[in-house]
């Protein structure tokens, strides 16, 4: 599994909405994402608007391209793209930046020879 982290930036304006959004999301959302690979996705909020979510996929590509396949992404992404700073022209879910994953605990504990 490849473990994916990414930032984006909701507007400080929109935080309470964004959050509702996200205690109530679409069932058709929900099962998409879980049909295309996305598993133990979550998001986390700082009350300055950072948001990180993290995903574990096979593939953070094909699960991006199977969402990109489906109807209900693209009206999700369309609501949620006014939540956000800096994206220019790129919805939510490509304009995010990846962040470089330097340490997983269970990748060293592995390593390690008694």
């Amino acid at each position: 599994m490849e473990r994916v982290c990414f930032q984006l930036q909701v507007r400080p304006d929109r935080l309470d909405e964004y959050k509702a959004r996200h205690a109530a999301v679409w069932p058709d959302m929900l099962r998409a994402l879980a049909e295309t690979g996305w598993h133990n996705y979550s998001l986390f909020l700082r009350d300055d608007g950072l948001l990180i979510g993290y995903v574990e996929t096979p593939s953070i590509e094909q699960a991006l391209a199977g969402m990109a396949a489906t109807e209900v992404n693209a009206r999700w992404q369309a609501e949620m793209a006014d939540f956000f700073v800096d994206l220019g022209d790129a919805r939510p879910d490509t304009g995010f930046l990846r962040l470089e994953e330097v340490f997983h605990l269970e990748d060293q504990l592995e390593r390690l020879v008694d």
